[in-house]
């Protein structure tokens, strides 16, 4: 698969991701819906990377898995990045940042007998070098580092009715997570985070389909910077509105024109906060656009296609494969 960047955080760029399914996607999930009535993912292994106009570079590899009808989900990835950002800080200028690092993730999910709840552990392990241009902020706490590890471990419950993985139709995903970060686990900075958030997809009609996002995060400790919670909609650049907390909500009406074609718009509005203004005093940032669709692969039930996005920096297009809801 092509991979097309077009994130204006740092810049355009292109890479290649391999994907292997176990077995034709077809059949997989035809019998699954067979023998549980619902269709089980799929599993997968992907490998892959990308560069970007700005010197940004990343690969990596991550796989999938599901056991006994879909009773247990594991999800587990390694990556290396070197990247390039801008940190805004409480000015609100930015300063260019490179981030050079590697990172590890593991979870498994244990369903909750024959419900649709999901329960398990996620443990997230980053080592990054972050290094200025023109030195260390002065609004920085602390005095830069070498390098800093992050060690994060979290209980994570999930509520998943989705019809489909990739681009869902109807029925929602929700997730909490409670994180602990402490040098017990590997990392050299303690923390703790919370994050909640929901999707809904609801038909309206034969022809119409309403996607519903909502997204909270919550951050106390010694938060590395780079770390910190930030808003993620379409039209905002990543990192740019970032904090101790971030608060988002998008909403989404799909009109599906013929079986294949579907055009779409979204608006959207967050919030972060924290570290100098409370919830009530900063601003809302707005965002919206439009976008169409083409049901790429129909045995997977995957939409690909463009958005186009306009924020306060600007307008941005995004092409996109699947929901952009992750």
């Amino acid at each position: 698969m092509p991979i097309i960047i077009t994130e204006p955080a740092i810049g355009h760029g292109a890479g290649l991701l391999g994907v292997l399914f176990d077995q034709p996607l077809g059949q997989a999930l035809s019998s699954s819906k067979g023998e549980t009535g619902r269709a089980v993912p799929p599993n997968m292994t992907a490998l892959g990377g990308f560069k970007t106009e700005n010197g940004s570079w990343g690969a990596l590899a991550g796989h999938h898995r599901t056991w006994n009808n879909d009773q247990w989900r594991y999800l587990g990835g390694l990556g290396k990045a070197d990247m390039q950002f801008d940190y805004y800080g409480i000015s609100g200028q930015p300063r260019g940042y490179r981030l050079d690092g590697i990172g590890l993730l593991q979870q498994l999910m244990m369903r909750a007998g024959d419900s649709n709840w999901f329960v398990g552990p996620r443990y997230v392990w980053l080592q990054a070098t972050p290094s200025f241009a023109n030195g260390w902020p002065a609004d920085l706490e602390g005095r830069p580092v070498p390098e800093t590890r992050i060690g994060r471990l979290g209980l994570v419950v999930e509520h998943d009715t989705r019809d489909n993985i990739f681009t869902p139709r109807s029925g929602h995903f929700l997730e909490g997570e409670v994180v602990a970060a402490r040098p017990a686990l590997g990392g050299t900075t303690r923390y703790e985070q919370f994050n909640l958030r929901g999707f809904n997809w609801s038909p309206i009609g034969s022809s119409y389909v309403l996607g519903l996002r909502g997204d909270l995060q919550s951050t106390r400790g010694d938060v590395p910077f780079f770390a910190l919670p930030y808003l993620k909609l379409r039209g905002l650049p990543a990192l740019r509105y970032q904090d101790r907390n971030t608060a988002v909500a998008e909403a989404e009406l799909w009109w599906q024109a013929t079986p294949r074609w579907s055009l779409l718009g979204f608006v959207g509005a967050g919030r972060a906060w924290g570290r100098k203004q409370d919830f009530t005093e900063v601003n809302t940032v707005h965002a919206a656009g439009a976008g169409f669709r083409y049901l790429i692969a129909k045995q997977l039930g995957i939409h690909a296609g463009v958005d186009i996005a306009r924020g306060p920096e600007g307008t941005v297009l995004y092409l996109q494969v699947g929901s952009p809801w992750r």
